[in-house]
């Protein structure tokens, strides 16, 4: 009878609930408890576990560069970053509210690490994610202009809660690449989040999209509501390659 619990649990895909049961038939203490208190116990272990899936999820389809947590972000190398303004961001109101985030400076001081750490903690608050260099961004949307498939690819980065974009505006953008852009910015905008990093000033993007027209279009939806990281300072390879000699991680 038993046996036949189990089978059905995990056919009905109860595996946290089947795998607290067992846990409960192999401690004695559990029988002390009565029933609504072990149903509880069955049905909380049921929804973790639910929660930690659908986490993974949303982790492994955010495709993020590295492994980045805001918990492991590294205050005490000087490079200007408010950490006050940080564990605001880590609530993730910036995200239901749609805002965006630039992060600007040289490079080395650990901007990919904060995108990232962005987007890993939008994923755990229950948000869709995507993490891209602009670069291989750009590649994916000529690619899906020349196939006949750039509509999809739209509609799907639509529906993105937040996109990050590393290496914001490495090369200047050609005619075609703006107005992609702006498509996807416009679609975006008011109702998604996007986070920007970029080794050059937010004041110096305008230049880099180049049409001046385009570019006015561009920059009013990147930066309306939108919060702004300025790095500076020495750049934090020695201490990122420290942190990886010691078996740590974190910029």
């Amino acid at each position: 009878m038993r046996e036949q619990t189990f089978e059905k649990l995990y056919s009905l895909k109860l595996h946290g609930l089947a795998q607290a049961l067992e846990e409960q038939i192999r401690n004695p203490e559990a029988s002390s408890l009565s029933f609504e208190d072990r149903l509880a116990v069955l049905v909380d272990a049921q929804w973790l576990w639910r929660e930690n899936r659908a986490v993974a999820s949303r982790l492994r389809k955010a495709r993020l560069k590295m492994p980045a947590c805001m918990e492991d972000i590294n205050y005490r190398h000087q490079r200007q970053l408010d950490k006050s303004l940080m564990r605001s961001l880590a609530s993730c109101d910036w995200v239901k509210q749609h805002h965006n985030i630039t992060i600007s400076g040289a490079s080395g001081l650990g901007k990919t690490y904060l995108c990232c750490a962005l987007l890993e903690q939008a994923c755990r608050k229950g948000y869709t994610a995507y993490y891209a260099s602009a670069p291989k961004f750009f590649r994916q949307l000529a690619i899906g202009y020349a196939d006949g498939s750039f509509d999809r690819l739209l509609s799907k980065l639509a529906r993105i809660d937040v996109l990050g974009l590393d290496d914001w505006g490495l090369t200047p953008l050609s005619e075609m690449e703006r107005r992609h852009f702006l498509e996807v910015m416009d679609d975006r905008g008011g109702s998604r989040s996007t986070v920007l990093t970029s080794q050059f000033p937010v004041e110096n993007w305008h230049n880099l999209i180049g049409s001046p027209t385009l570019a006015d279009a561009v920059m009013e939806r990147i930066l309306s509501n939108s919060y702004r990281l300025t790095l500076s300072g020495d750049t934090m390879r020695p201490v990122k390659k420290a942190l990886q000699a010691s078996g740590k991680e974190g910029v």
